[in-house]
């Protein structure tokens, strides 16, 4: 059922009273409005205080005060939006509800005396912190700005690096009462149609009253498996990496409210890759990635393979005999690996909510507790307190904060899987982790690609950050317009 959508009334006091009831003015103290009188006509003004430019606003009333009742005779309208009413944007609809609903957003709406649309002029600001450098993205040489929670904002500071004609930033509204800002930013000329519009249509389906944890409620809508722990788009807070990404043919997603930008589709190898590679030269870059690679690939097996060798002492042969515990202690060996790995997510928890001033003090009783206390109790064996450690290196340099998450989920799986069938259970787990990543999909792309299905070329440059002159064509998976760098 569409809709409905009320048309101005003849009478001037009948909007005014409309627009005060939709808007709730005598409900709520920040909802302003004013009624004027220029030229001989009753005006209203409904704006959002904290969200109105007052400066503008003055300038306007006074350019408005200005005006005698000969210069409105005629087309008033059109008199008005275009000559009298001085400002780079300025609008102007035909329904009294869709007026209202966008002066929630921000811009103020003028009423006029027999003139039967609302003037909108969006002469609006929001209270926005300055662009910083992500902490999660920090690099040693490069640009420190980074997105924050305007979109406007965020989109500028896009356009900033890609000044290309096609770059394309397309509006949209989210959620039924929330009426949150999106906006799908492309590059035409690049990007695949087919694939923009499987987007569009994916967003325009969802059905909501808002948007209150951003770019992850749109992430659950989009994903469609909600209890998949993998993540089916890459975050980022930094534009260099959005315009990189834009010049391959993928397709953002910018929500207001969120300095995070969604950027679509996103293989598993994408949440391995981080802006500081490329700020390197390239056989230094591809040094990094390859030690990232390796921390990664720790954080998942060391510690069920350490697991698995010290209780099937017969598989390692006689130089790694020392992998093992030296010393039994009071808890089984499986019972330690799990209460360490609860006990890391309540410390990392526990850092999130500690102030700055608190943290240093947090990491030493963290240290102490941790590191000798619990291994002279017999708590942990210091075995287990090295693996453990060394797992958590390779998941804290994991640079997608999502991937980590769920390659601690997959860690603590195999170590179950291992504990409870040996050898058997090591192997198939591992085996139904593959298979499960690879019958994922990111909007109609494989998520193991090109590992599964096997891509040479573009595996190779996966594993070896590959010098920026030799990368002269776009990923083959993306389907792109033109895929000649």
């Amino acid at each position: 059922m569409a809709e409905f959508k009320q048309l101005l009334h003849d009478s001037h006091e009948k909007n005014v009273h409309y627009m005060r009831e939709r808007l709730g003015v005598d409900k709520s103290f920040d909802m302003i409005h004013i009624d004027l009188e220029y030229a001989g006509r009753k005006m209203a003004l409904f704006l959002i205080d904290g969200f109105a430019k007052d400066d503008i606003l003055h300038f306007l009333m006074k350019l408005l005060a200005d005006i005698n009742e000969e210069k409105l005779a005629s087309e008033p309208l059109e008199k008005l939006v275009k000559t009298y009413i001085p400002y780079v944007e300025v609008d102007h609809v035909k329904y009294l509800d869709e007026a209202a609903e966008t002066v929630l957003g921000g811009p103020t709406a003028l009423l006029v005396e027999g003139i039967d649309e609302v003037i909108m002029i969006d002469a609006r600001t929001y209270p926005v912190r300055s662009p910083e450098e992500p902490d999660l993205e920090k690099v040693v040489r490069g640009s420190r700005d980074g997105f924050v929670e305007t979109i406007v904002f965020n989109t500028a500071l896009t356009r900033r690096r890609v000044r290309d004609r096609s770059l394309r930033m397309e509006y949209m509204q989210i959620g039924r009462r929330s009426k949150t800002d999106v906006c799908l930013c492309y590059l035409e000329d690049i990007a695949d149609d087919e694939r923009i519009t499987h987007l569009k249509q994916t967003l325009e389906k969802i059905d909501t009253d808002g948007l209150p944890m951003a770019e992850k409620t749109v992430e659950e809508f989009l994903s469609g498996r909600h209890w998949n722990p993998y993540p089916t788009v890459r975050y980022t807070e930094r534009p260099d990496t959005a315009a990189a990404h834009l010049y391959e043919g993928h397709v953002l997603l910018i929500i207001d409210g969120s300095p995070s930008v969604m950027i679509t589709p996103a293989t598993y190898w994408h949440h391995l890759q981080h802006a500081e590679e490329y700020r390197q030269k390239p056989l230094v870059g591809a040094y990094l990635r390859i030690v990232r690679f390796i921390a990664v690939v720790a954080s998942i097996f060391i510690l069920p393979l350490y697991y698995l060798f010290s209780v099937e002492q017969d598989l390692l042969p006689a130089t790694l005999s020392f992998i093992g515990p030296s010393e039994s202690g009071q808890i089984p060996l499986l019972g330690q690996f799990l209460i360490a790995e609860v006990g890391i997510d309540m410390l990392r928890m526990a850092a999130i909510h500690t102030p700055s001033a608190l943290a240093t003090a947090l990491g030493l009783v963290a240290t102490i507790l941790i590191g000798q206390v619990a291994v002279e109790v017999g708590l942990f064996s210091n075995e287990v307190v090295l693996y453990l450690a060394v797992a958590t290196i390779g998941t804290y340099t994991t640079p997608s904060y999502e991937l980590s998450l769920a390659n601690r989920l997959v860690r603590i799986y195999l170590l179950l899987s291992t504990a409870i069938f040996g050898v058997l259970g090591y192997v198939v787990g591992v085996t139904l982790w593959i298979l499960y990543l690879s019958r994922m999909s990111s909007f109609k792309t494989a998520y193991f690609w090109p590992f599964i299905p096997f891509s040479y070329k573009a595996f190779r440059d996966i594993l070896i950050r590959s010098p920026i002159p030799l990368k002269n064509r776009r990923p083959a998976f993306l389907n792109p317009e033109d895929p000649d760098r």
